[in-house]
């Protein structure tokens, strides 16, 4: 079984920094793309930032400029960098992984349980 667990989410007033991170366990023989999604009530999820192996990221349209990712393959750790903080961040934040659980088993999308980052002065 697979479990992506996210950490470090609240509330931080406009222009203030958060830092979310995201750890992967369970039964994991590789991963390739981690990423971080976001999603309001009555909207659908978006692509925050995600990371390869190697280090190639892919930047959502909210995120460019204001928010870094990093990633920890030892450690299966995904980090989100969240600077510079506006109300219309508010949302909940997604941990998405794409991994095999065994050599021979299909690449398959996992999702951690969310955290709520809210930004309100």
């Amino acid at each position: 079984q697979v479990q992506l667990v996210e950490s470090g989410g609240g509330l931080v007033q406009p222009g203030e920094s958060l830092r979310l991170s995201c750890v992967a366990s369970g039964t994991i023989y590789s991963i390739d793309v981690m990423g971080w999604y976001r999603q309001v009530p009555g909207k659908q999820r978006e692509l925050v930032v995600s990371i390869t192996t190697d280090g190639r990221t892919t930047y959502g349209d909210s995120a460019k400029g204001r928010f870094a990712i990093s990633r920890d393959n030892a450690k299966r750790m995904v980090y989100l960098q969240m600077n510079s903080l506006k109300p219309e961040d508010t949302a909940v934040y997604y941990c998405n992984a794409e991994l095999r659980t065994r050599s021979y088993a299909p690449w398959q999308a996992y999702w951690g349980q969310g955290a709520q980052v809210t930004v309100a002065s």
